[in-house]
């Protein structure tokens, strides 16, 4: 941790820091052992998530907010995605479709919150960040690391999923 704190300047800056470090650090580390099944690709996916969380410790405002939880999840698995796509045991599966996410639990409903659980993740991830937690699409296209148009049409596809979902949750 001491790595990190030296990175950040401000002494308020430095006491978020540690107070997030020590909340999500074993969050994160599950997170990524999740997606990476290797205990020090899982220790790289978590430095490289810190170090991303650093750059943007001015968008958290407070600790123990579902929303920063999910930011930091999502930071972490995207890290995680990009050792699995840089190393040699890549393997080919549609990370759209079946990747890890937030997890929601349904509540039975047949409502939005249903509707949200039976999307891809990463559809999840994107629209529960626009609408959510408030980010730009230029931000989310730097969090996914993809161009704003790419990020834009995978906002619109979430969309599109999310609509038919809620026509079929009505048609039942």
């Amino acid at each position: 941790m001491l790595i990190y704190l030296q990175m950040i300047e401000s002494e308020t800056d430095k006491s978020k820091f540690e107070r997030l470090y020590l909340r999500y650090r074993g969050l994160m580390f599950s997170v990524a052992m999740r997606l990476l099944s290797n205990e020090q690709d899982a220790e790289d996916a978590v430095h490289q998530a810190f170090l991303s969380i650093i750059e943007h410790l001015n968008k958290i405002t407070d600790i123990n907010c579902p929303k920063t939880r999910s930011y930091v999840v999502i930071i972490t698995e995207h890290k995680a995605i990009d050792l699995l796509r840089a190393g040699a045991k890549t393997v080919e599966i549609d990370f759209e479709d079946s990747a890890v996410g937030i997890e929601i639990p349904a509540p039975g409903d047949g409502g939005l919150a249903d509707a949200m659980a039976k999307l891809p993740a990463r559809y999840r991830e994107v629209l529960l960040l626009r609408y959510d937690n408030g980010y730009s699409t230029r931000e989310i296209a730097q969090m996914f690391q993809m161009k704003p148009d790419a990020a834009q049409k995978l906002l619109w596809r979430a969309k599109e999923a999310l609509h038919k979902k809620l026509e079929e949750s009505e048609n039942v």
